[in-house]
């Protein structure tokens, strides 16, 4: 687990490691979602490379 600082303007960087592991670039999009008042960031991807992704993913009460 990574702890990340506000900036004054509500800014936060993204420790390196999770860029890494996430594969997140410069310039990538990212949607935000709040839920259960926890902040989900997710990167967009194009509809192609998430085939296969997870694997075994419980869809089950995924969508509200």
């Amino acid at each position: 687990m990574e702890t990340v600082k506000v900036s004054k303007k509500y800014q936060v960087v993204i420790p390196e490691k999770l860029r890494r592991e996430a594969g997140i670039k410069p310039g990538d999009k990212m949607v935000a979602v709040a839920k259960h008042g926890i902040l989900h960031y997710i990167p967009v991807r194009p509809l192609r490379e998430t085939k296969g992704m997870t694997p075994g993913l419980n869809t089950e009460g995924l969508r509200d």
